[in-house]
């Protein structure tokens, strides 16, 4: 019923840039917190930058200064926009959201992930 699909991963040189987008869809009653977690081969998932429905962000000080997260309500989309990328940022970047999927209480959902490779 209801999926994240991530899209804007790729290949690309250090001090590049990339916007990843992540799309919900489906059954659910609204949207509240959404966020992007990465996690490279053989370390934890880490969260890098999330943003509440009211629009507060919040973004790890391993990226500040380089992403940015955004959301378009509209759309049920939130976005990650990254600049001057580094080798260490390489990961498979998850979209995560919690959605009110009753009228109760929120459910939080997985995207698949996209693969972020930045490499010379």
């Amino acid at each position: 019923q209801v999926q994240l699909v991530e899209s804007g991963g790729g290949l690309v040189q250090p001090g590049g840039s990339l916007r990843l987008s992540c799309v919900a869809s489906g059954s659910f009653l609204g949207i509240d917190d959404m966020g992007w977690y990465r996690q490279a081969p053989g370390q934890q998932r880490e969260l890098v930058a999330a943003i509440a429905a009211g629009g507060s962000a919040y973004v790890a000080d391993s990226v500040k200064g380089r992403f940015t997260i955004s959301r378009d309500t509209t759309k049920n989309t939130v976005y990650l926009q990254m600049n001057s990328l580094k080798p260490e940022d390489t990961a498979v970047y998850y979209c995560n959201a919690q959605l009110q999927t009753t009228y109760y209480y929120t459910t939080d959902y997985w995207g698949r992930g996209t693969q972020v490779t930045v490499s010379s």
